[in-house]
């Protein structure tokens, strides 16, 4: 069973859970940037917890099954249609051989997945079939016409057509965080909360960058690398923040003023370019 790429949109990638357990080798973890929404899709069409999926950046993607199929879309509610016919998210949608699954931009959030019933099968690196678009490793990311393998059929069956999900935000985007290690290092910590910052065009798997009132340091020297989780909330010279995501960087020599919540750094995930954001201590 396969499925035929025939357009890609801005960009799509394979991701799953990511390399677990390798950071002290200098390899970062990787996978789906929402994991939340990355998950679901596996558990509509039955998929084993770790089955590798489609992440599709603004839509635009189109595919053709090769054999008859069952997908799920979940993430950014992207207008889907198959063979013209509207389609829905967070539901299973079977594609006949030969029919073509398309994609529109979303009015909402970033970042939609395509889970396919028996999950994409391409030869794991280290353990993952994720894009890791920092380091390289793994696939890589998807261009049109490329033919992806699908798994055997798993031996569960889905359980539900649909499933009841919260769309990602389309106004401000509250995330709530722990301070520290290094928020000693900010002369006015609370400037952090008190502004509210837009996610700026230059934002990726690696991180979401802010724009906004810029935030001042104690000092300016760099600290010794230290190790950086997904979450953290990185402080560069230029004093706006960086909200690292999937594919951040294992070490930093700037200050880490505070930690996202896990369960929220999946809706940073989905924050479009300018739109806003702020920040809740907890």
């Amino acid at each position: 069973m396969s499925l035929t790429v025939l357009a890609t949109g801005p960009r799509a990638l394979l991701q799953d859970a990511g390399r677990v357990g390798l950071a002290s080798i200098g390899v970062g973890r990787s996978g789906a940037a929402d994991r939340a929404a990355w998950a679901l899709g596996n558990r509509l069409v039955a998929n084993p917890p770790d089955a590798a999926s489609v992440e599709v950046l603004l839509g635009g993607l189109r595919v053709r099954a090769e054999r008859n199929l069952t997908v799920a879309l979940t993430g950014a509610p992207a207008q889907a249609v198959v063979d013209g016919k509207p389609m829905g998210h967070n539901a299973l949608i079977p594609l006949r051989a030969g029919a073509e699954l398309a994609l529109g931009t979303p009015d909402r959030g970033l970042r939609t997945y395509l889970a396919v019933r028996g999950g994409i099968v391409v030869d794991p690196v280290l353990g993952s079939r994720s894009t890791d678009t920092l380091s390289g490793i793994g696939p890589p990311p998807l261009e049109d016409g490329v033919l992806l393998p699908v798994g055997l059929t798993p031996a569960d069956h889905p359980l539900v057509d649909v499933a009841p999900v919260r769309l990602p935000e389309a106004g401000p985007v509250v995330l709530r965080f722990v301070p520290g290690p290094r928020d000693d290092r900010l002369t006015a910590p609370d400037v952090l909360v008190t502004t509210t910052w837009t996610a700026s065009d230059r934002s990726d798997r690696i991180g979401l960058r802010l724009t906004g009132k810029p935030l001042h340091r104690t000092d300016d020297a760099e600290l010794p690398s230290e190790g950086l989780v997904r979450g953290a909330i990185q402080l560069p010279p230029g004093g706006e923040p960086v909200l690292f995501l999937a594919d951040h960087p294992l070490t930093g020599g700037y200050p880490v003023v505070g930690v996202v919540r896990d369960a929220d750094v999946d809706r940073a995930a989905q924050v479009r370019p300018g739109q806003p954001v702020r920040f809740r201590q907890t």
